[in-house]
């Protein structure tokens, strides 16, 4: 069975004709060719797909394409302007050397803009917790966590 969805992705209106069972996930990667939102478990745990649903970070694996009327999606593609000047979570996460295979990176850059989206002056417990629903298997966190506190504060300085 299927049902016609109307959403913003990346700012851009979409229509959509989705199976009930279908996921955001799926929607996204396998309709859209949005293939930076990355397939990990499935099932919620590992944080590789999360984008942003009307400003909170969420599991798209989670997520069924038939709730989307209406609302609103961010993936790590809209993240740089023009997608020429990268955003400061992305310069941070670089420059700190938080990124090793880069298959979390995606996930927890949008978790951490939501973060940051909602608390621009985490402290460094509050990022630990806020990304502590995405999983990386490569690095100890701690580039991951100086990176989210460089780039709120790069984002602090910007917003002044």
């Amino acid at each position: 069975m299927k049902r016609v969805v109307r959403f913003r992705v990346n700012g851009e209106q979409k229509t959509a004709h989705v199976e009930v069972t279908k996921t955001l996930l799926d929607v996204l990667r396998e309709d859209m060719f949005l293939t930076g939102t990355k397939r990990g478990c499935d099932s919620g745990e590992c944080g590789a797909c999360t984008v942003l649903l009307n400003g909170q970070a969420v599991h798209s694996c989670l997520v069924l394409a038939a709730e989307l009327d209406g609302k609103d999606v961010l993936t790590i593609e809209a993240l740089s302007k023009d997608r020429r000047e990268l955003h400061p979570l992305q310069k941070a996460f670089i420059e700190k050397g938080a990124v090793q295979c880069g298959f979390c990176t995606p996930g927890l850059i949008m978790t951490a803009k939501a973060l940051l989206d909602e608390n621009p002056n985490p402290t460094e417990e509050e990022v630990r917790y806020g990304v502590s629903g995405n999983l990386c298997r490569c690095t100890g966190y701690s580039k991951i966590v100086e990176a989210i506190l460089t780039a709120g504060e790069e984002i602090r300085r910007c917003n002044k």
